[in-house]
């Protein structure tokens, strides 16, 4: 019994210290320095899509633990969803009018910003092989031209500057958004497709771009608003302050848009 009694003493000893000393040092769960582990989604126009990705990139290594989820797609479909109560934080629009569907909904938590503007150019397949030079060529039967649908932004510019010049354009097909019409081009499908200066920039060599001057009458601002009831709202304002911020502002010249 002597000798046995020292070590069940120490085996109760090590019981008792296993059950107060948690999560062992090192682990993530409660270890002390790990970042919180949040995810922001941000709804964004499809034009955004290269430029949020490098502010987001950013954002997400300023931001240790966060996981920025960003959605693209048609100004007017995001604002849609947003106002049928889908779960967003951010929303960066690609027209003041798309970003009154959420406002007029009282679902802006806040007056939006305007961080950027943007004007219409041609997108023609390399080369340009159809000789394209004007927004009036584009109204010319033997070609195949595509269009944003008029409740996109685009094409809300577009049809703007049909109506300024009285050029009227028999389009293919309206796409949801511009990248869809930016695809049509860069796949045969479009001798031509209206899109904006910054989505010609980033298609790189797989277009040509042709600019006119009557886009000017279609320019278009670009705004950003916290979602009100955003289930990560400062994070979200974080976020708008890095689109709005020296470094965003940066981001979004030299893919070629416009200040604000």
């Amino acid at each position: 019994m002597r000798t046995r009694l020292p070590v069940a003493a120490a085996a109760a000893g090590l019981v008792l210290l296993a059950g107060c000393g948690g999560t062992p040092s090192g682990t993530a769960a409660g270890a002390p320095g790990t970042p919180e582990q949040r995810t922001l989604t941000v709804f964004a126009a499809a034009s955004l899509t290269e430029s949020f990705g490098e502010i987001e990139k950013q954002f997400e290594t300023d931001n240790p633990g966060v996981d920025v989820v960003p959605s693209y797609g048609g100004s007017s479909d995001l604002a849609q969803q947003i106002v049928n109560g889908a779960p967003a934080d951010v929303f960066a629009s690609a027209s003041d009018a798309t970003m009154k569907t959420v406002t007029d909904a009282g679902l802006a938590d806040g007056a939006p910003a305007v961080f950027a503007t943007n004007v219409l150019a041609i997108a023609t397949a390399a080369g340009n092989p159809k000789g394209i030079t004007s927004f009036a060529d584009l109204a010319k039967p033997d070609l195949k031209v595509v269009v944003c649908a008029p409740q996109v932004p685009c094409g809300a510019a577009a049809r703007k500057v049909e109506t300024a010049t009285g050029v009227d354009i028999k389009p293919v097909s309206e796409e949801t958004d511009v990248k869809n019409v930016l695809g049509k081009v860069t796949t045969g499908n479009a001798d031509a497709g209206l899109v904006y200066v910054t989505d010609v920039a980033s298609a790189g060599s797989a277009v040509e771009g042709v600019t006119f001057p009557e886009a000017a009458q279609a320019a278009t601002d670009y705004p950003v608003a916290v979602i009100r009831n955003a289930p990560q709202a400062e994070l979200a304002r974080s976020f708008v302050s890095a689109v709005t911020g020296e470094q965003g502002q940066k981001v979004l010249q030299a893919a070629g848009f416009g200040t604000p």
